[in-house]
């Protein structure tokens, strides 16, 4: 695709930047950072993605799925190694897309993506709720879903309601299908809120405006001495992987709408680590693409806007730098309720109960694993839920592969022919052992148990694969009918 900006570009980039607007803001707010760093981010990611060419047109802006791991980091190490944390995982990231690793992301099985947007959906709303009261946040994220229930005696009244209000808004926009395609929700909804709590002063909070050069903090030399920490060096590979996975099944999700163009996984982690280097230099966010939000909410982003080329990513940012440097004070104006409401929406939006449903139908186990990612997430953490979910869909996969059945015929002769059939591994070894144990020979009176002094001949020639406990439960179950012979074949090793 090349570089150029066409007559369709300039709606679309403003579609797209009255969405990106309040959302940007909203999840700069819910990190604990300054509202204007989440700005830098999505200016970053419409100048930056929008000029490396095969970058397509996905949006690419601050991560919502890395909410509340940024939160937590800045908790404990301070905003200052913000930028070091983020240019870390830049590199990190670029360095995957350069060894080509960016397919392997391609093999994260899909109940295990759904479940970690379930559950970054999960720990996103149950956080903004507190927000939408003006209510401090517990240090957990399971701690947060568990104080839900004494929350509405604490709340303040007045911002719960502004909240509520811009949640129905959202919800009664997206019905209206031409208003919602000229206007974004998001926009609507904010600016509605801001608008009537300004005209009757109302007592809310919100946003802190401190103005871009206050807001920006470019790292310095001795910032980067915190990389030496196993700590920090674990939240770089944190938000390196998970900022990757979002910006590509992000960019998957998007990609059905790309018609005629192939999204080259590696060179996608590669826009998304340069976009991230710079984001870490100017102290912002990290970036990644915002395809999941956006198709979840209802926007399909620049594409479904009626983009054609690059240029509309490119205008996104111009449009984002002009507001961040003439119209910063437009922030304080904006309930930070407002925003948490925007975030609880798309909160809700990422938990795929439409997924769910069919998957219900068809792959029960694969909602095992979907909802134990989730769990797994809200409990342990982003990473650790990932990892959780990563070893129950393995462990999944092995139980259905490593199936196996036994076979028994009689021959002429009165030789017991005893079949093993399909993949012999440990996780099915009782159930070998079982059918081993209570053989059955047909007769003319029907199925009888084998006698024992019978000669047996146990054929595995029908083994696709049999590992170390299985051939020797076989062995010695061979063994130990005496005079048992044992035959082998291909694959049966």
């Amino acid at each position: 695709m090349r570089f150029g900006v066409r007559k369709a570009d300039l709606p679309a980039s403003l579609v797209v930047f009255f969405f990106a607007l309040p959302l940007s803001v909203g999840i700069a707010v819910a990190s604990g950072v300054p509202a204007e760093l989440g700005l830098v981010t999505g200016i970053v990611g419409g100048l930056v993605a929008g000029a490396v060419p095969g970058s397509g047109l996905r949006v690419s802006g601050p991560a919502a799925g890395l909410t509340v791991l940024v939160y937590e980091a800045v908790r404990a190490y301070g905003l200052e190694v913000l930028g070091v944390l983020v240019f870390a995982a830049g590199l990190v990231q670029l360095g995957l897309g350069a060894l080509r690793l960016g397919r392997w992301f391609r093999a994260v099985p899909v109940a295990v993506v759904h479940g970690m947007l379930a559950g970054i959906g999960i720990v996103l709303v149950a956080g903004q709720v507190y927000a939408l009261g003006e209510v401090s946040v517990p240090a957990s994220a399971l701690g947060a879903v568990g104080g839900l229930v004494s929350l509405p005696g604490h709340a303040h009244p007045v911002a719960l309601g502004v909240g509520g209000a811009t949640i129905a808004v959202l919800l009664l926009w997206r019905r209206w299908e031409w208003g919602a395609r000229l206007v974004p929700g998001p926009l609507v909804a904010v600016a509605l809120a801001s608008g009537v709590s300004w005209v009757f002063d109302l007592d809310v909070r919100r946003v802190d405006v401190r103005g871009l050069p206050a807001a920006v903090r470019v790292p310095e030399v001795a910032d980067f001495g915190r990389l030496t920490d196993v700590g920090v060096l674990g939240t770089v590979v944190a938000l390196a992987l998970l900022a990757s996975a979002q910006s590509l099944f992000g960019a998957a999700a998007v990609g059905p709408l790309e018609r005629g163009q192939r999204m080259d996984w590696s060179r996608e982690l590669v826009t998304q680590g340069l976009g991230n280097v710079v984001c870490g230099v100017l102290g912002a966010l990290p970036m990644s693409v915002m395809g999941g939000v956006t198709v979840r909410s209802g926007s399909g982003g620049a594409l479904s806007a009626g983009a054609r080329t690059t240029g509309s990513q490119v205008l996104l940012g111009v449009w984002l730098f002009g507001f961040v440097a003439l119209l910063p004070w437009v922030l304080g104006v904006v309930p930070v309720a407002a925003l948490a409401g925007l975030l609880v929406y798309v909160g809700c939006g990422l938990v795929p109960v439409r997924e769910v449903r069919v998957l219900w139908r068809r792959h029960r186990g694969e909602v095992v694993v979907l909802v134990v990612t989730a769990g797994a997430v809200v409990v342990a953490g982003l990473f650790e839920g990932v990892v959780v979910g990563l070893a129950l869909a393995v462990g999944k996969t092995a139980w259905d592969v490593s199936r196996v059945r036994v076979e028994t015929r009689e021959r002429g002769d009165g030789v017991v022919v005893v079949r093993v059939v399909g993949h012999a591994t440990f996780l099915r070894l009782p159930k070998l052992l079982d059918d081993l144990e209570g053989l059955e020979v047909e007769t003319p009176g029907g199925l009888r148990a084998l006698p024992p002094g019978r000669e047996v001949r146990l054929e595995l020639s029908g083994l696709r694969h049999v590992d170390h406990a299985c051939a020797a439960a076989l062995e010695g179950w061979a063994a130990a009918r005496g005079r048992a012979a044992v035959g082998g074949g291909e694959g049966s090793g």
